[in-house]
């Protein structure tokens, strides 16, 4: 297999962990690495390199839900938003992405926030304050400490 980035940001170093929320025996919840389109932007991760759910193990699919949820509902506690939008997208990395949609805040409804994402990455449009990304990693370690082992 070549190298996947989304693996090697699970490595072992400081520097791979500086976004880690938290660690479950089969899930990593993340900050979106750099550049992130929002400060808000999570990930949740396999563990081991797979292709999404098809692939999953029946110990990975008996956690999927229940993490899925607990993490959405940190999204939604820490910003507020009106829904946590649960998108799957993208071939490099495969990972779950839990974005906060604010009804208010037409830049991230539905496809908006995917073009959100494209602009950033290409950049065009600014990313998300580092300061701000930091700050929201290190609420959601706090409010987040019972997240299941």
């Amino acid at each position: 297999m070549s190298s996947c980035d989304l693996c090697d940001l699970h490595g072992s170093g400081e520097a791979h962990r500086k976004y880690d929320i938290n660690r479950h025996s089969h899930w990593i919840l993340r900050h979106h690495p750099d550049p992130s389109p929002l400060a808000d932007w999570l990930l949740l991760d396999a563990r081991r390199h797979m292709g999404g759910p098809l692939e999953f193990t029946s110990e990975e699919s008996s956690t999927w839900g229940a993490v899925g949820q607990q993490a959405s509902r940190l999204v939604q506690q820490l910003t507020g938003c009106d829904r946590v939008y649960a998108i799957a997208f993208g071939e490099g990395a495969r990972h779950l992405h839990l974005i906060p949609r604010f009804g208010s805040e037409p830049a991230s409804e539905a496809w908006k926030v995917v073009d959100l994402y494209r602009a950033v990455t290409a950049g065009s449009q600014p990313a998300a304050k580092t300061e701000a990304v930091a700050q929201f990693v290190e609420r959601a370690r706090q409010a987040h400490l019972a997240f299941a082992p």
